[in-house]
């Protein structure tokens, strides 16, 4: 009896991880912030393209990019730059997700 409760509940923490893992790649996260050498090139790509900035956060994955930075402007404004494995920047748009933004950089580790 004993062994098939530990069967069972080890079968309930198989499918709970299943059934989590499906929900977050559906959901479309992917926010893995990036490794040193990685972090450092997404984010002067990224600042060369908008022309300047703070970098507020780097992460892998973000709606079909290789990477993604988020950037504060001298204005105030952020923008998220999308960049392909080559750190060619592949599309930016406007960022109003103001949860995540600028913690001092402390977001960006």
């Amino acid at each position: 009896m004993h062994r098939r409760m530990i069967l069972i509940v080890a079968g309930v923490a198989a499918a709970a991880l299943a059934v989590g893992g499906v929900a977050w790649a559906t959901s479309g996260g992917s926010s893995v912030s990036l490794p040193g050498n990685a972090k450092a090139k997404a984010g002067e790509a990224a600042l060369a393209h908008t022309g300047g900035g703070t970098v507020i956060e780097t992460e892998t994955g973000d709606n079909g990019a290789a990477y993604s930075v988020e950037i504060r402007r001298a204005d105030g404004s952020t923008v998220e730059v999308s960049l392909d494995k080559s750190f060619a920047v592949t599309g930016q748009e406007g960022d109003d997700d103001g949860a995540k933004d600028d913690q001092s950089g402390a977001n960006d580790d």
